[in-house]
């Protein structure tokens, strides 16, 4: 099931009738909006096992400073919210924070696994999300200009990540 934002433009009875006590005309209702899944006509994509990195960003000076690495809206409804519970979804679109693992799967040795209470996923600013990744910048030495890939496996239920291009 895809996952959208829905909003709700009418009162329920008792806010109208709350607003009628108050003397008010009822325009200064709240909008109440959340997360809800809506029937998905054409399928998530098959990964693509030659190229799997669904969502793929050029990491920024703040990205590293921050380490908090900042994605866009359409990228995780499309490529992560699509694969986790309404539930899970809710949380973070409500400012919740919910902690996550992710494999570094960078090719320096092996996989490297983090989890821990800096490797979370969480709602940003102004229609973006964040993905702490504390323990990522140090181990990887990421900076500014480097291309990383990312993606959430649903069988292991982790975000995979991999430097694709390091800066020149």
């Amino acid at each position: 099931m895809r996952k959208t934002f829905f909003y709700n433009f009418f009162p329920t009875q008792a806010e109208e009738e709350e607003a009628a006590k108050a003397g008010s005309t009822g325009a200064n209702l709240p909008v109440r909006w959340g997360v809800i899944e809506i029937r998905d006509f054409y399928p998530p994509p098959e990964p693509d096992p030659t190229n799997q990195w669904r969502v793929k960003k050029v990491v920024n000076n703040t990205d590293v400073l921050t380490r908090k690495l900042v994605l866009m809206h359409y990228d995780v409804f499309e490529h992560i919210f699509r694969f986790w519970s309404l539930e899970i979804c809710n949380q973070v679109v409500n400012g919740n924070k919910v902690y996550v693992a992710v494999w570094d799967l960078t090719p320096k040795g092996g996989l490297v696994q983090y989890q821990n209470e800096s490797i979370y996923f969480g709602k940003g600013l102004s229609e973006t999300y964040i993905l702490g990744w504390l323990g990522v910048v140090h181990n990887d030495r990421v900076m500014p200009r480097d291309e990383v890939g990312l993606y959430w496996d649903q069988k292991s239920g982790t975000f995979h990540m991999k430097i694709l291009r390091r800066a020149v």
